[in-house]
């Protein structure tokens, strides 16, 4: 007599499971820029703003990113260890090289802004105030900083989440903003 035992198909999924989460684990690696956030905004009109005015400063209005030309949008905090590092380069990106820069400051005080602000040197055209964060969660902003690049019809062409750094002004945000100035 012999005893034939069944297999289960349930015997397999485990190994179908591994090798699934490994090949989306590979593909994940494998990218261009694998620490890189995508975003759906990209070709897309900028979402509208919701920003209050911070001080005297030139609020940001969504009229702004439609003007011709490129602009950067920076999403900022003076809480944000990363900002506080980027910020030289966002003033060498604003007075050396001409850059159109527009600042979000978010889950932060007027009063904190303006005086690191007064303090450090403004980088920013004009300044609007997300109290209430609708702004971030639009524009799909995980954390800070991100900068957008937008073009002359207020078309988003990069989100860049991290500080820029001169490897990344030369490597990712001056071809965007070349490739937005066509």
């Amino acid at each position: 007599m012999t005893d034939k035992k069944k297999i289960s198909p349930l015997m397999f999924l485990p190994p179908l499971i591994f090798a699934g989460l490994a090949v989306l684990f590979y593909i994940g690696v494998t990218r261009d820029d694998p620490n890189a956030l995508p975003s759906t905004l990209i070709g897309r009109e900028a979402p509208a703003m919701q920003l209050e005015p911070i001080g005297e400063m030139t609020l940001l209005k969504d009229a702004v990113l439609r003007e011709p030309g490129v602009k950067l949008v920076n999403f900022w905090g003076t809480w944000c260890v990363a900002c506080r590092q980027e910020h030289p380069q966002l003033l060498h990106m604003a007075n050396e090289l001409g850059l159109d820069i527009h600042g979000v400051n978010y889950d932060d005080t007027q009063a904190r802004a303006l005086a690191y602000l007064e303090r450090e040197g403004n980088p920013f055209s004009t300044l609007g105030e997300d109290i209430s964060g609708r702004t971030k969660i639009d524009w799909g902003v995980y954390g800070a900083p991100e900068t957008f690049v937008v073009d002359g019809k207020g078309v988003i062409h990069l989100r860049y989440a991290g500080p820029i750094t001169d490897k990344v002004l030369n490597d990712v945000i001056l071809p965007a903003i070349q490739a937005a100035s066509r």
